[in-house]
């Protein structure tokens, strides 16, 4: 018996769909049920490359030790004084974006002079990958308009994925 079931209602990430709107960057102070921690050896080169290409803003700093970073709710990051990796890391960061936002995001990115990569995923999202000069994997992954019929469709059915009773994927 499957005990999953659709949840869209605690998460800032619309339900996927051709009329998906990102929700505004969130300026709110909660306990944070995750983060990642980045060490920066320049946290003001850093936070430029941050806020200009992937998007985020600054929440607040402690001045010279670290920044907290964030987009939409439950998106944080803390970048910190130390010293960043040496090369990427195989893990990567990843964070929810809409189909729209992806042109712009690598527009963004190139306008920092960071390369990107965009892929299409067999789990039927379109991703963003760059590697930070921090080092750090991030990618930044959006939800596809769901086709039942498709490779991707398949994949997600036979995991018992869109076969829910609730509209949002028949």
């Amino acid at each position: 018996m499957d005990k999953n079931f659709t949840a869209f209602d605690i998460s800032p990430v619309p339900p996927p769909g051709p009329d998906a709107v990102a929700p505004p960057l969130y300026r709110g102070i909660y306990g944070m049920p995750m983060f990642v921690s980045i060490p920066t050896a320049d946290l003001r080169e850093s936070v430029d490359f941050w806020t200009r290409g992937l998007g985020f803003f600054e929440l607040f700093s402690v001045p010279g030790q670290m920044v907290h970073l964030r987009r939409w709710a439950f998106q944080d990051v803390l970048l910190t004084a130390g010293t960043p990796a040496a090369t990427p890391a195989a893990a990567a960061v990843s964070f929810a974006c809409v189909l729209d936002q992806v042109d712009a995001l690598v527009d963004a990115l190139r306008d920092v002079g960071a390369p990107s990569q965009v892929r299409d995923t067999p789990w039927n999202t379109r991703d963003v990958e760059v590697v930070t000069p921090e080092s750090a994997r991030v990618v930044f992954t959006a939800a596809k308009v769901f086709d039942p019929s498709s490779a991707e469709g398949r994949n997600l059915r036979a995991v018992g994925i869109g076969r829910d009773e609730d509209g949002l994927h028949d």
